[in-house]
């Protein structure tokens, strides 16, 4: 090992003296480095300057386009190809029973946050609008269709 110690404080001059130690020691050369620092570096002759070529841009894949254009450019396949959805039908129309369930709701919301526009107090408001929305829920619930009836022939 090398004779001279650092300060250990000096972490840096530490660490850069065990490193000097083991390149001493050949520890971590490639055999390529050790061949290299074995025999005398030799100059290595110039290369005639090649004439710049132009650069041009890198194509996705080799293909001759560019990443961007590839991923953010236009549909390839053009707009011939797409899907144009059908009109959708129209709304069913709300019946009476959608009306009473709205109606029962609304009450039982003003009920609740103003009692005051209804005209009554806090203690009587309160459970009246809770029965309310209470009452527009199950309306609700009862008008939601079940599904298809267990029958053994095709449905129209």
């Amino acid at each position: 090992m090398n004779s001279r110690v650092p300060d250990p404080e000096d972490v840096d001059a530490t660490f850069a003296a065990i490193v000097a130690d083991l390149r001493a020691e050949g520890v971590g050369l490639i055999d390529e480095d050790v061949e290299a620092e074995r025999t005398p570096a030799r100059p290595e002759p110039e290369k005639p300057a090649e004439p710049e070529k132009p650069v041009a841009e890198a194509g996705w894949r080799g293909g001759g386009t560019a990443w961007e254009d590839t991923v953010l450019g236009d549909d390839p396949a053009g707009d011939d190809e797409h899907y144009v959805p059908p009109e959708p039908p129209p709304l069913p129309r709300p019946g009476k029973g959608a009306f009473v369930v709205l109606l029962f709701f609304v009450v039982g919301l003003l009920m609740l946050i103003v009692p005051g526009v209804v005209g009554v107090s806090t203690t009587v408001a309160t459970p009246l609008g809770i029965l309310a929305l209470a009452i527009a829920i199950a309306l609700l619930l009862l008008r939601v269709k079940q599904g298809p009836p267990d029958g053994d022939g095709a449905q129209v």
